[in-house]
């Protein structure tokens, strides 16, 4: 499996081979919006109170997530981020912030 550092150049090369260039960060981020969208609408129907349709019941919630990840990183790619260091920052972030927060809450238990 690759690690963040990786899927950020699999998806570079993918863009400079098949894709010409990266949309502008206004429309990925349109296409993000969207791609999550597509999750919501899996996530309520699936494993909400809402029926799936017919036409949903074959939608693949992994591919939708993956689609989330790819725009994601276009993102990270065309503005200089580092998607695993800036990953790690987050984990240590949460961590220290939130380190006994979960376990010590009563309505997880």
């Amino acid at each position: 499996m690759a690690g963040l550092k990786d899927t950020q150049e699999i998806v570079d090369n993918w863009i400079k081979e098949f894709g010409v260039r990266y949309f502008n960060e206004l429309t990925n981020m349109a296409q993000l919006t969207e791609e999550v969208g597509e999750v919501a609408r899996i996530i309520a129907r699936r494993y909400g109170e809402q029926s799936e349709k017919e036409s949903d019941k074959d939608k693949d919630l992994g591919e939708e997530l993956a689609d989330v990840i790819f725009v994601a990183v276009c993102l990270a790619n065309q503005t200089g981020i580092d998607l695993e260091e800036a990953f790690q920052r987050k984990m240590d972030h949460k961590t220290k912030r939130d380190k006994n927060r979960h376990k010590d809450n009563p309505k997880l238990k």
